[in-house]
């Protein structure tokens, strides 16, 4: 991909719970809703506003920056940001204060929802295969094809194909190349087969549990080798991530593609086998129960067909790029329901810390996107990279309260 926007798709809690769609996929499109707002106010109106380290939030609206300065209702207000220094966090307040109205958003009459994380994992590799990094992050197969089928043709028995390109088929009446939508894996998410030609045939693609096993040794390129095969199964879940290598750099790698099977839950596995309860089941939780039963890994993770192919994305310092077009910053950046809350818009939120009552209130930015994101009270916080970041984001499951910053003039109904 030019690199596609980094979607989470789903929470990380979400994820290992129920079925999910993983990797990048482009914001959604279609009918915009206004978000229900209860009221403005000045910034300085807000709760915490006072204590806020408002210097530490300047490069997320920087970054937002980079897309909203083409609108004329932001241009003025992202100039001015530019010039502001992060270290004089009472210019930056009141920066805040003087150029942004802060709406108070609602879902119905609720006026708090489902706060959730999640984060790039942080792995050890090398370049070249070793006792200690026997594990192939792989590129995307020479022999991976994909076809467009829509629904209405699922049904009609064995359909006809023909070349389109290297990896991809197209639906021909006199195409050479016979398909069977029936042999695959049912997936609503989309109209698109992913498999391998067998003969004349498009057959489908190599499971989790046969790549695992060699399947595609011979086809597919090693971006790199990692220590650990339950790291490497996380960052599959994330669909980007860093590996540290030998030297000392980091390899920064993000979604490519997927073998076509849909993802289903190891967490949710576990719970309906009686091997933990409903509130173990964090990715913590999974790891610790994988620790204990290390002879079952491969059982274990076999359970989930999908499998997410890598490429290396340029640069090794900055985010993953979000829905907006903009790397995200640790900490500072969430998905959102663009439906609800304009991509690119600051939001001030309060929540809680994962699995804790200590209040966390910050001034983030709605810089990305998910299929489970949905609504005017639903935010993914992005924790960064890393073992302490994914800590956090498989854990965080609080309630919590947001308030949309748009600059002054602009109302939530026209910033959408």
């Amino acid at each position: 991909m030019k690199q596609k926007p980094f979607l989470k798709s789903w929470p990380l809690w979400l994820m290992l719970l129920t079925l999910a769609g993983c990797g990048t996929t482009p914001p959604r499109t279609g009918t915009t809703t206004s978000p229900s707002t209860a009221s403005s106010a000045s910034p300085a109106a807000l709760p915490n506003w006072n204590s806020q380290a408002l210097g530490d939030t300047l490069q997320g609206l920087q970054q937002s920056c980079r897309s909203l300065q083409k609108k004329p209702s932001w241009s003025g207000v992202c100039r001015e940001a530019g010039t502001l220094p992060a270290s004089d966090a009472d210019a930056v307040r009141r920066f805040f204060e003087n150029r942004f109205t802060a709406w108070k958003l609602q879902d119905g009459g609720r006026d708090s929802g489902l706060i959730t994380g999640y984060y790039e994992p942080l792995l050890n590799g090398s370049r070249t295969r070793s006792e200690r990094t026997p594990w192939p992050v792989y590129g995307v197969p020479r022999d991976l094809v994909s076809v467009d089928v829509p629904m209405s043709q699922r049904n009609r028995g064995t359909l006809r194909a023909k070349q389109a390109g290297p990896n991809r088929l197209t639906l021909a009446a006199n195409g050479n190349i016979e398909i069977n939508p029936a042999d695959f894996a049912a997936d609503p998410r989309g109209i698109r087969l992913k498999g391998r030609l067998s003969g004349s045939r498009l057959v489908p693609y190599f499971t989790r549990g046969q790549i695992n096993q060699g399947s595609i040794a011979g086809s597919a390129p090693v971006i790199a080798w990692v220590e650990d095969p339950v790291e490497l199964f996380f960052l599959q879940v994330q669909g980007s991530g860093r590996i540290q290598l030998d030297d000392g750099s980091f390899l920064h790698v993000g979604f490519a593609d997927q073998n076509g099977y849909p993802y289903q839950s190891i967490g949710k596995w576990l719970v309906d086998k009686g091997e933990m309860t409903l509130s173990d089941a964090s990715m913590q939780g999974i790891k610790d129960w994988l620790a204990r039963n290390p002879q079952r890994r491969d059982e274990l993770l076999s359970v989930n067909q999908s499998y997410i192919f890598f490429k290396p994305l340029s640069g090794d310092d900055g985010g993953p790029v979000g829905a907006l077009g903009v790397p995200l910053t640790g900490g500072y950046s969430i998905a959102v329901d663009p439906r609800y809350i304009p991509l690119g818009a600051p939001i001030y939120l309060a929540t809680t810390w994962p699995h804790s009552t200590e209040p966390l209130v910050r001034l983030v930015h709605a810089q990305d996107t998910g299929s489970a994101i949905k609504g005017a009270l639903r935010a993914d916080l992005f924790w960064g990279y890393g073992t302490e970041a994914g800590m956090y984001a498989g854990r965080m499951k609080q309630q919590g309260s947001m308030w949309l910053l748009l600059p002054k003039g602009l109302t939530p109904t026209s910033a959408l």
